[in-house]
């Protein structure tokens, strides 16, 4: 890094920024506000430790970690990230609720139109049956099968209605 400008660790610190300055690469001068809560909430001497124990490229995820926390507990001091969290598990909780909900409620209408349509199943059953009805001889209840079904149904009829039987008269 060209250390023209110090870094905004060196700036706050009111120092030299050396080259080989272990807090230039995660909190460049363009942005000191992040360097100032990671400050505030860890101090200058911890923040280095903890990146200095670290190897490279770990760093820039830890320093990232570290900014977030760090502007977090700034904004809620009591439960800094610890309150984001669970503002997110409160919402998974309501999606979750609000998800069985809508799916009992699927549930529900798929078998409403199930019942529907075996209902409706049973109508056309029942139309079709009294249709048949309808169209079978009087002599045949609905439950009987026709006995005779390559009879010829004119002469049955005319054999039921005729007045003699064996040349007795009824």
């Amino acid at each position: 890094m060209s250390h023209s400008t110090r870094c905004a660790a060196c700036k706050s610190l009111r120092r030299r920024c050396p080259k080989d300055c272990v807090l230039a690469p995660y909190f460049p001068p363009t942005n000191p506000q992040r360097y100032a809560c990671v400050h505030k909430i860890f101090g200058a001497s911890n923040t280095t430790k903890m990146l200095e124990q670290l190897p490279l490229h770990l760093r820039a995820v830890a320093a990232d970690c570290m900014s977030f926390e760090a502007s977090s507990r700034v904004e809620d001091p009591v439960y800094g990230s610890v309150g984001i969290i669970s503002q997110f598990q409160e919402q998974i909780i309501e999606a979750q609720s609000e998800l069985v909900k809508t799916k009992s409620e699927i549930a529900f209408h798929n078998a409403q139109l199930q019942l529907q349509q075996q209902q409706m199943q049973q109508l056309q059953m029942i139309h079709a049956n009294a249709q048949e009805v309808e169209d079978q001889p009087l002599w045949l209840s609905s439950s009987q099968q026709d006995p005779f079904p390559n009879v010829n149904q004119q002469l049955l009829e005319d054999y039921n209605y005729s007045s003699t039987f064996c040349g007795f008269e009824f």
